[in-house]
C-alpha cells in the first residue's frame, strides 16, 4: 500500500546476543540501505557492509545485509535485514539512526505480519498458525502450528469452499439461465447429494477439532481433595520445583495455581486448588468455588485422599459433578498407614511425595492420558474457537439448504451463507469467484 511509513524493529529477541537481526519493511527500505551502507546489496544475497551514521559517516558496525525487493518478500513490500553484532550499544545506535530517517518509525506489535496479510502474502489461518508456532511449547503444539502456518488448513477450507461455490453456481444457473441451451434441465437436483456429503465431512472435521483446541491450551488436570490431602505437595513434586506453599495449616491454598508442563511432547496444565471443606471464611469459600468451577472444565481430576481419612467419610468422596475422567490417588504412602483393604481397590494410585514412591508412575500415566486425549492431530484441524464458530455457522446454513421444503432461491442463499462462513475463517470473502464458475462452466451468452 503506497504512502505507508517504513517500519523497523529488532526481530531476534533480547540483547545482548551473538547476533541481532533488525528488520525493515516499506517504501523507504532501499533509501535506508543506501543511506547507511552506501549501496544496496544484490537481492537475496548476503553481503557484508559497514553501517554508518549519516550525520558524520562514523561506523556503527560491520553487519551482514539482506535485501528482498517487494512483492516477493515476507510482507509483500521492500524488506531488508541487518544482521548486526548483538551488543546493546550497537543495536541502540542502529535503531536510533533508522528512527532519524524520514518516513521511518518503529514497528508496532505484529505489524510486519499485518502487512503480510494486507498484501495477500498470508491469510488469517496462516497468520494464526505463525502466532501459534512462535508460542508453541511442546512438540505436538509445534506440529499443529506448523501445519496451519504452512497453509494445510487453508487448503482444506478452500477446497470445501470451492465445492460450495460450484454447487451454488449450478443451483443458481437453473433459475437464472434456464432458457439457455447450455444449462441442463433440473441441474440443481445433481448437487444436493454432494452438499450432504460435504456437510458430513465438515461435521466430522469439527468433532475431531476439539482435540486440537485442547492441544493449543493444554490438557487440564485439576487436583482436588480435602485440606492437607497433599495437593500442593504433589503439584511441587510433579513440577519438580516449589510452586505452591506447603504447610500443616489447613486452607493454605486459597486461589487456583497453575503449572504448565511438557509430558512426552504434549502440553499439560496442572491446577492446584483450595481444599474442599465447610469453610467459614469468605476468602476460603471463594477459593473452593473456583476449585469446583475448574474441575467442571477439567479433562482429568485427580482426587487426593490422605491415608488417615476414613474412606466412608464425605472427605473421601469426590464432589458429584460430571468430569471426563477421575483418578483416585492415595497420598502420604510413606506414613506406614493406608486405606483399609476393603477400600484399597477403589484407589488408582498410591504415592508418597517425600519418598518418591509412585510419583513417576503417575507422571507416566498422565503422559499417556494426554497423548490419548489430544493424540492424532497430525491432520489439519481447527485449533481456535473462532474457527469452530464459523464452522458451526457453515453447518447450520448447510442444514437449512438441505431442507427440501424451502424454495430453490432460498436454498441457494443458504449455500452462499455457508461458503461465506468458510471464507471468513481465512479472510477470503467475495463473489467474483462465483461469477467466474457460472460463466466458465456454462458458456453463458456465447
Amino acid at each position: 500500500m503506497p504512502g505507508r511509513d517504513t517500519i523497523f524493529a529488532l526481530s531476534s529477541g533480547a540483547v545482548p546476543a551473538g547476533v541481532a537481526v533488525i528488520r525493515l519493511s516499506g517504501e523507504g527500505t532501499r533509501f535506508a540501505l543506501e543511506t547507511m551502507c552506501g549501496t544496496c546489496p544484490a537481492p537475496r544475497r548476503a553481503s557484508v557492509r559497514e553501517l554508518r551514521r549519516p550525520a558524520d559517516g562514523s561506523v556503527l558496525d560491520r553487519a551482514l545485509m539482506l535485501w528482498f525487493p517487494g512483492p516477493a518478500s515476507f510482507t509483500g513490500e521492500d524488506v531488508a535485514e541487518f544482521h548486526c553484532h548483538g551488543g546493546r550499544a550497537v543495536v541502540s545506535a542502529v535503531l536510533e539512526v533508522l528512527g532519524s530517517l524520514p518516513g521511518c518509525r518503529p514497528a508496532e506489535a505484529g505489524e510486519f505480519t499485518r502487512r503480510a496479510f494486507d498484501n495477500d502474502r498470508m491469510d488469517l489461518l496462516e497468520v494464526e498458525g505463525l502466532a501459534d508456532l512462535i508460542a508453541a511449547e511442546t512438540e505436538a503444539q509445534r506440529r499443529l502450528a506448523m501445519s496451519q502456518a504452512g497453509g494445510a488448513l487453508a487448503a482444506v477450507y478452500d477446497g470445501w469452499r470451492g465445492r460450495l461455490t460450484r454447487a451454488r453456481a449450478l443451483v443458481e444457473a437453473e433459475f437464472d439461465f434456464a432458457d439457455e441451451e447450455d444449462v441442463p434441465d433440473d441441474v440443481s437436483a445433481l448437487v444436493w447429494e454432494e452438499v450432504a456429503r460435504l456437510r458430513e465431512e465438515i461435521a466430522g472435521h469439527l468433532a475431531r477439532s476439539r482435540r486440537a483446541e485442547r492441544l493449543r491450551s493444554g490438557v487440564q488436570v485439576v487436583l482436588l481433595g480435602a485440606p492437607n490431602a497433599g495437593k500442593s505437595s504433589l503439584l511441587n513434586a510433579l513440577a519438580r520445583r516449589d510452586v505452591a506453599i506447603v504447610t500443616e495449616e489447613a486452607g493454605t491454598t486459597r486461589d487456583v495455581i497453575e503449572v504448565h508442563m511438557d509430558l512426552d511432547g504434549y502440553p499439560v496444565t496442572l491446577v492446584d486448588t483450595a481444599g474442599l471443606r465447610e469453610a467459614a471464611g469468605l476468602v476460603e469459600r471463594e477459593g473452593i468455588r473456583r476449585a469446583l468451577a475448574r474441575a467442571e472444565d477439567a479433562d482429568l481430576v485427580l482426587w487426593l485422599v490422605a491415608p488417615e481419612t476414613d474412606p466412608s467419610s464425605g472427605e473421601s468422596s469426590p464432589p458429584p459433578h460430571a468430569t471426563t475422567a477421575l483418578w483416585r490417588v492415595e497420598t502420604k504412602a510413606d506414613t506406614g498407614t493406608g486405606w483399609p483393604a476393603a477400600a484399597a481397590g477403589e484407589r488408582d494410585f498410591r504415592l508418597s511425595v517425600r519418598s518418591g514412591e509412585g510419583v513417576d508412575a503417575l507422571l507416566a500415566a498422565l503422559a499417556t492420558f494426554a497423548a490419548q486425549h489430544v493424540g492424532g492431530v497430525d491432520e489439519p484441524l481447527a485449533a481456535r474457537e473462532r474457527h469452530r464458530r464459523h464452522l458451526e455457522d457453515c453447518l447450520a446454513a448447510l442444514g437449512e439448504a438441505l431442507a427440501e421444503c424451502r424454495s430453490l432461491e432460498i436454498r441457494a442463499e443458504d449455500l452462499r451463507r455457508a461458503g461465506e462462513s468458510l471464507g471468513r475463517i481465512a479472510g477470503r470473502v467475495g463473489v467474483e469467484d462465483l461469477l467466474d464458475v457460472i460463466f466458465r462452466e456454462f458458456c453463458i451468452g456465447k
